[in-house]
């Protein structure tokens, strides 16, 4: 067989629509067939139709392909809307779940800027509740028992770009008035440094400083033990199903007991959206309202477990150990801390925690790592939460396609033939195990005719 080379062959003028179509992702087929079952394009033309103008104005890209663009972020684990506009542009299959055609252009990144900007908070947590209606219709929402957790998000805010509170200093003239009071008249940036490392309390507050570019951030501990300008990210989850009922996005510093009562009033608020919902709509209703609550030891204090117990909420707070409590005449937090303990010491309780660590982790890791927004290139929280939203919203789509398909992102398609045969070669290993381990027997037991035909490999297979 000859080779072929490489030449420079003049284009085809026309190519017809079947060449440009490509073998559509199976993944996300199976989402265009969900949202089309409940209406989700009617349903968000619906909501978003007083944010456009009837007659005058350039055409806009649909709702429906705003929203997708935003999940396909999730699905790809891709955490810029640029980013987002380029793998649309670049895949067919893409195209396809998205409903553009072939001759069309898809969105640019500053077109779903400018149409995130234009749609309100509440347009996308409508989406929020709508996709946990359509959880609740698949029975994989119940609402009764909900564990919280926070992690936090590194901000789109540089820690060199901060400036004082009272007089707008930046950090280096700051450590420039530091050293002239200190002797130095012309330091160099060695000296500066040499500076900022032995200055007293070297703690940068928030309360001195802030970032101009986004105040809604602050200087905050992350994760991995650097220091940068960031963000909290809480998440109410179905201690049942795992899917992820409520999101609130905060201040990166702020404390636990804090932010608890935003993030459970948030839950009891998307359930009953939810529940609307799916009556208004002739679905499946949840199962229940919110019963119990369950969080680590960094949400524990007596105000927060007796706000619980008032609210008719059961806590399983894990209780960090305090020595031996003295209440001076407190008696409602004293019966509420200890019937907290009491539930915690139960086999329920225990349960609980370890499922607590299982499910919240698992949806920060889909979310934030493999989903791509553990750091965001937004900025204010109002911005910042109407992504991490959809994105939460694209998590339970996720839970969804595992129920149908066994696989909760597109890419996990990948390694599924090689699963299969790494498992049945694994499989095969230890049937082969298991005969050379009978084969020493058989002589001993050779009057029971047939006693070792079950050690045929067919047969275990079958």
């Amino acid at each position: 067989m000859a080779m072929s080379k490489r030449r420079n062959e003049q284009k085809e003028l026309f190519v017809t629509h079947q060449q440009m179509r490509g073998p559509s992702h199976p993944y996300y087929k199976t989402v265009n067939k969900v949202l089309d079952e409940y209406d989700f394009d009617k349903f968000v033309e619906k909501r978003c139709k007083k944010f456009y103008a009837t007659k005058m104005g350039r055409p806009s890209i649909a709702p429906g392909v705003y929203f997708r663009c935003l999940l396909l972020g999730y699905f790809e684990g891709i955490d810029s809307e640029r980013g987002i506009a380029w793998r649309a542009a670049d895949s067919l299959s893409i195209r396809e779940f998205l409903g553009i055609e072939v001759g069309k252009q898809t969105p640019e990144h500053s077109t779903l800027s400018k149409t995130r900007t234009r749609l309100d908070l509440q347009t996308h947590h409508e989406v929020f509740t709508w996709i946990l209606g359509v959880l609740a219709d698949k029975a994989l929402v119940k609402g009764k028992t909900v564990g919280v957790d926070g992690t936090t998000l590194e901000a789109n805010a540089a820690m060199k770009s901060i400036v004082r509170r009272d007089d707008g200093r930046k950090y280096q003239e700051f450590l420039a008035d530091l050293a002239k009071a200190s002797g130095l008249e012309t330091p160099t940036r060695e000296d500066l440094a040499r500076l900022d490392r032995k200055r007293k309390g070297k703690k940068t507050s928030n309360d001195d400083w802030y970032n101009p570019n986004d105040p809604d951030a602050h200087v905050t501990k992350m994760k991995d033990g650097r220091t940068h300008m960031g963000h909290k990210q809480e998440h109410a989850v179905d201690m049942d199903t795992g899917a992820i009922v409520a999101v609130t996005v905060t201040g990166g510093t702020e404390g636990d007991t804090k932010t608890l009562g935003q993030t459970v009033e948030k839950t009891a608020t998307n359930l009953g959206e939810a529940e609307e919902q799916t009556t208004k709509n002739g679905l499946k209703k949840l199962a229940g309202v919110l019963e119990e609550v369950v969080a680590d030891k960094g949400y524990h204090s007596n105000e927060t477990v007796g706000w619980m117990n008032a609210a008719g909420v059961r806590s399983y707070f894990a209780e960090p150990d305090r020595g031996r409590r003295k209440w001076r005449n407190d008696g409602f937090s004293q019966q509420a801390v200890y019937a907290n303990r009491r539930r915690n010491r139960s086999t329920k309780g225990r349960r609980l925690m370890r499922r607590r660590g299982e499910l919240i982790e698992r949806s920060f890791a889909h979310m934030l790592d493999t989903g791509g927004m553990r750091r965001t290139h937004l900025r204010g929280h109002e911005n910042i939460l109407k992504r991490v939203m959809v994105h939460a919203a694209a998590f339970n789509i996720g839970l969804v396609m595992r129920s149908m398909l066994g696989f909760g992102k597109p890419r996990c398609f990948q390694g599924r033939a090689a699963a299969l045969r790494r498992q049945f070669f694994m499989l095969w290993r230890v049937v082969l195990d298991i005969r050379r381990f009978a084969r020493p027997w058989t002589g001993l037991l050779s009057h029971s005719a047939g006693a070792f035909r079950w050690f045929s490999p067919t047969r275990l297979i079958a």
